[in-house]
């Protein structure tokens, strides 16, 4: 089995998600970012609005609507903190 990532999504009011995840991609005012199992220590600054893609193991992915906040990797995993995270609604129904 594959090491699993850490992941927390959290706004301020609640924390929305947490689990182990494959990957976590996000949009950070440096461009986007994928992170991995083992990524090294980062603080970025969220892209504002913008979206966090949560990669489950079986190729399930969860998608959250996020503005404001940051993103912090550290050997425990990744927090997403933000000033608010909802479940992105589908484009196309």
């Amino acid at each position: 089995m594959a090491n699993q990532l850490h992941v927390e999504v959290v706004a301020v009011e609640e924390k929305v998600w947490s689990g182990e995840a494959e990957m976590l991609v996000a949009r950070t005012t440096e461009g986007e970012i994928g992170v991995l199992p083992g990524h090294s220590p980062l603080l970025g600054l969220l892209k504002e609005p913008s979206q966090v893609r949560v990669k489950l193991a079986g190729g399930e992915q969860l998608t959250y609507d996020v503005a404001g906040g940051f993103l912090s990797i550290d050997a425990n995993g990744v927090t997403v903190l933000a000033e608010s995270a909802t479940p992105a609604t589908p484009e196309s129904h």
